[in-house]
Formats: structure tokens, C-alpha cells, sequence
């Protein structure tokens, strides 16, 4: 499993030190400090999973997830704060947010996150595929 992870946070430790946590269990990682930086990315090539801090200086979490949502609906992403209130998980969420965690959490609890996140887009891509080798096949008639 090839699970391609971007980490979305202001604290260059923090994206640092859970970057190597994540890419030593196997997942192919990509940093960014800031919603825009993260943005930048995503427009690069595809990412599966966005780990995404909620309070950034500059364009936050919220704005960012909107971005995200609108440029791909099927990327998963999930909220993380250190600052958080039960008002912007809910925004999260209702904005399409895969999940949300408290910093610090455990690795353990964020990679099993990351994993189901990761499966619910693949289910939802081969549903699309599937979805798109039905109309061609019903259009030529087989």
C-alpha cells in the first residue's frame, strides 16, 4: 500500500517529528507549514490523506479544508488541533472532514485514522471507475 500523506501544520517540529513517525511505518510523506504551502501541493500531485492542523497563522485549517474539498472532494482529510473547541469540529466535519484529533495524540490512533481514511477514498475512486466502465459499456451497447 502506497498511502501518500500530507501534513499541513505551522509547527515545523511537530510536521518534522510526526513526518518521520509516519514514514517510518511505510507512508510516503509530504510537509508543508502553512494552508496555502499545502495548497501548493496538492496542485502538484495526488495526495490521499491531508493531516491538517485547525490554527495556522494566515489561511487556517477551516479555509484550507474548503480549498481542499473544492479542488478534490474525494481527498480525506483530517483535523487536528491543539486548540480545538467542539464548534470547529463540527465545521470540520460538515465541511467534509474525514475526522478529528486532539494534538498530541498517539501515533497509533492517527495511523489507524489515516488507514480507514485512505480505504474510504480507494472505495470511493473504484465506485467511480466502476460507475464510468458501466456508462461505456451501456453506450456501445455490449
Amino acid at each position: 500500500m502506497d498511502v501518500k500523506v500530507l501534513l499541513v501544520d505551522d509547527e515545523q517540529d511537530f510536521v518534522e517529528s510526526l513526518g518521520d513517525r509516519l514514514e517510518s511505518r511505510g507512508f510516503k510523506v509530504s510537509k508543508c507549514l502553512s494552508g496555502d504551502a499545502g495548497l501548493a501541493r496538492l496542485r502538484e500531485g495526488p495526495v490521499d490523506v491531508v493531516i491538517l492542523d485547525v490554527l495556522m497563522p494566515g489561511k487556517d485549517g477551516i479555509q484550507t479544508l474548503r480549498e481542499i474539498k473544492q479542488m478534490n472532494p474525494l481527498i480525506e482529510v483530517i483535523m487536528l488541533s491543539g486548540h480545538s473547541t467542539i464548534e470547529t469540529a463540527i465545521e470540520g466535519l460538515k465541511l467534509g472532514a474525514f475526522d478529528y484529533l486532539l494534538k498530541p495524540s498517539e501515533t497509533t490512533d492517527l495511523i489507524g485514522k489515516i488507514l480507514r481514511a485512505y480505504a474510504r477514498k480507494s472505495e470511493q475512486e473504484e465506485r467511480i471507475r466502476r460507475a464510468e466502465i458501466d456508462k461505456i459499456i451501456a453506450a456501445r451497447g455490449w
